[in-house]
């Protein structure tokens, strides 16, 4: 049986389909918002230190565990022990749970790049209304940008109790994404292997001609100096070391059970240490690379912004006071304010309202993450670019094959155990498998096209995987070091890689990363008691912004409902074990 197991080409093979699952959307869109929140440079300090006593560590564990045992999630822990059949059921679970929303976001990228062929392109200046008179109402209180994405891409509804419609073009571009999802893993390591090469690769490639446009975009140096002044009174933040080493956590895609489901597929000989430590650097220093390329496009956006509000200012001080072509700059405003308050204190006073007090800083403070920063303020800036089509194609698709590369690696975690099931494997050909994996995801997936979709989307992003998540990764750790035995394990090392782990991963996997993880598990259901009520942020069309609003009650069943779902795989799958052993040990001695 293990002979016919479907293997890697190559090495290297599995290393590019590790770095495309772990490099993802939260390298570009996650990354810089911390670096930004947390002291910039001096970030980097308990990131590194996260990714050795966490990162390296856990990822080494997870390689080795699948290596060795040569099955999926579930498959893997059973042979451990067979109490901790549900462990890899949750981690099943959970990526079941991530595949349904993370290829939304696929569906966007596709969206955007469809649209990306337009001249001028659609999100940089705001439509005329129904009269051809002027410009929608709620596109001039907000932005271009914000007006296409939360208007003409979302369609999004004022709260989520107005749940309203499924979006069809939307709908459409979901069920392209799982179509494309589905021809990549059509044919399992062998279709997969293919596709990770581009899917891992390309993005670099993205990433270094934005890097060469956006250092010489004109206030790049701005949002570098930013990014790279390090505010070191941040490392006495508590949040600044939680947010390390959640990024870690979440960025290299522990406990979903992908990484043990590629695994799966290696020569047993593989040195899977190595492996680890490439991938676990090569993600890290993909986050570093991307900020650097988002902090050059922030200082642009920034600068842009903020030129754009001084010359807005000037021509209206220009204007009222009947001032001199070329009298007012940038540089004398300040002063030629405080002049003409002393000249022409009633005048001044009526305009006051209008004067914007423009900041460079300010703009540069403005931190977003998540769908905000990949799809407005990326948007916002590619618009003001010189052949902004160009740019606009490169970085949707550059989004695209990361989404895609981590979707290859959600599917597996969720197809591996399957295909290791004999009653299913026998059943059904791998094709099948696949495609109804495929389809019933993309049949849920349509919730979140809805005129509601994004609100369920932030639910699902929030609150299916962090709590899930870390009691998996830890009940593993245990499960290795003092269940299955970290000297049986170090034995199977051995025998694997020829050498036997040194004391800093014996350290790392005994004590110091199960201490982390049970800290951000406190941290994180702590932050949850403390919140009160769970509150989510609503688009207000009239106001042209984001407002915060309650959870209706149904929203907060189904957030518990999505975390015990997961978690409570665990604690079944120990106790339906157990009683299955106990109902044999009775018919046996019923027998004798």
């Amino acid at each position: 049986m293990e002979k016919s197991r479907p293997l890697w080409d190559n090495p290297l093979q599995f290393v590019f389909a590790c770095i495309s699952y772990a490099v993802g959307l939260g390298n570009v869109w996650r990354f810089p918002y911390l670096c930004q929140m947390y002291g910039g440079g001096g970030f980097l300090i308990p990131y590194f230190i996260m990714l050795i006593a966490e990162g390296m560590p856990l990822l080494y564990l997870e390689l080795a565990v699948g290596q060795r045992m040569r099955k999926g999630s579930i498959g893997a822990w059973k042979i451990i022990s067979p109490y901790l059949c549900g462990v890899g059921v949750a981690s099943v679970v959970v990526s079941f749970f991530l595949s349904m929303y993370y290829n939304v976001i696929n569906a966007w990228a596709f969206w955007y790049l469809f649209h990306s062929f337009q001249d001028p392109l659609p999100w940089a200046t705001c439509p005329l209304n129904s009269n051809r008179t002027g410009y929608e109402e709620e596109c001039e209180t907000t932005s271009s940008t914000q007006y296409f994405w939360y208007r003409q891409t979302l369609n999004i509804s004022p709260s989520l109790e107005a749940s309203g419609g499924v979006q069809w073009e939307q709908a459409l571009c979901l069920t392209l994404a799982w179509l494309v999802v589905y021809l990549c893993i059509l044919r399992g390591t062998e279709s997969t292997g293919k596709v990770v090469y581009v899917t891992a690769s390309l993005p670099y490639c993205v990433l270094i001609v934005y890097l060469i446009r956006g250092l010489t975009l004109h206030g790049a140096v701005n949002g570098l100096i930013y990014m790279f002044t390090p505010k070191l009174e941040q490392l006495s933040n508590p949040k600044a070391w939680i947010s390390a080493a959640t990024q870690i956590f979440f960025s290299l895609g522990l406990g979903f059970g992908s990484l043990i489901a590629f695994a799966s597929y290696n020569e047993p000989s593989n040195n899977c240490e190595r492996h680890a430590i490439i991938v676990s650097l090569i993600n890290s220093a993909t986050s570093i690379f991307a900020s650097i390329v988002t902090f050059s496009i922030y200082g642009f956006k920034a600068t842009f912004n903020y030129e754009s509000c001084l010359n807005k200012v000037i021509l209206l001080l220009l204007n009222t006071f009947d001032l001199e072509e070329g009298s007012l700059t940038a540089d004398n405003l300040s002063e030629m304010k405080d002049y003409l308050m002393a000249t022409h204190p009633q005048e001044y006073a009526q305009l006051s309202p209008q004067l914007k007090n423009c900041s460079l800083e300010a703009e540069l403070d403005t931190a977003v993450q998540g769908t905000g920063l990949a799809f407005i303020v990326y948007s916002e800036a590619i618009k003001n670019m010189e052949v902004p089509q160009l740019y606009s194609v490169l970085y949707f698709i550059m989004l695209l094959m990361l989404g895609i590369g981590s979707m290859l690696g959600n599917t597996a975690a969720i197809l591996t155990p399957l295909t290791d099931s004999r009653a299913i494997a026998t059943r059904f050909p791998k094709e099948v498998i696949s495609g109804a994996v495929c389809f019933i995801n993309c049949v849920i997936g349509l919730i979140f096209t809805m005129e509601a979709g994004n609100y369920w989307f932030d639910i699902f992003n929030d609150y299916a995987a962090t709590l899930s998540l870390l009691l998996i990764v830890l009940v593993e750790t245990i499960a290795v070091c003092y269940i299955y035995g970290i000297r049986r394990f170090e034995k199977d090392l051995y025998t694997m890689t020829g050498h036997k782990p040194n004391w800093y991963w014996k350290l790392m996997w005994a004590f110091a990363s199960p201490l982390l993880i049970i800290s951000l598990f406190i941290f994180y259901l702590s932050d949850y008691i403390l919140t009160g009520t769970l509150q989510y942020q609503a688009w207000d069309a009239t106001q042209g912004q984001l407002v915060t609003k309650d959870y209706p009650g149904y929203a907060l069943a189904m957030i518990g409902l999505l975390v015990a779902s997961s978690t409570m795989c665990i604690p079944l799958g120990a106790l339906v074990t157990f009683i299955r052993k106990r109902l044999k040990r009775e018919s046996v001695s019923t027998t004798a």
